[in-house]
């Protein structure tokens, strides 16, 4: 698979190697972009859009992964819920409840859909979604 197929593209099938190596790149862009940001090099806004920029690619890694899993890439839906769910208001609630919607079922989703994508080995052989996911050939991503 190639780096461009890795990062834009919604179909086939990725395995954990890839997905992780994903997740780490994407963590360290975010943690150097608001570090920036932090340190007034760059307004919060621009650093806001560089992480705008950066879904499209992490959600065809997670798709891929979830195709690899013989799941719908739908089930990466989950993720935007417990996005909203955590950037909501929820003072109308009890605070219990704040908690509860606000914190625990976020974090929920988060944990379980990592645990799902990036611990479970992927369905063996040709599933629904394409044949045996190949690495991302990282040596030969100039040619």
């Amino acid at each position: 698979m190639t780096i461009q197929k890795w990062c834009f593209s919604f179909n086939g099938r990725i395995g954990r190697r890839d997905f992780w190596i994903w997740m780490g790149l994407w963590a360290l862009l975010l943690v150097i972009i608001f570090s920036i940001a932090g340190s007034g090099w760059v307004s919060l806004q621009t650093a806001a859009f560089g992480l705008v920029f950066s879904l499209w690619p992490t959600a065809a890694v997670l798709v891929k992964r979830l195709h690899d899993r013989n799941k719908s890439g739908w089930w990466a839906l989950l993720v935007v819920l417990a996005w909203m769910l955590a950037a909501g208001n929820w003072s109308m609630l009890a605070e219990i409840w704040q908690w509860g919607v606000g914190r625990f079922i976020p974090t929920l989703i988060g944990v379980m859909m990592l645990i799902d994508c990036g611990s479970f080995v992927g369905t063996e052989g040709d599933n629904r979604f394409g044949p045996e996911p190949t690495p991302v050939d990282f040596k030969n991503a100039g040619r």
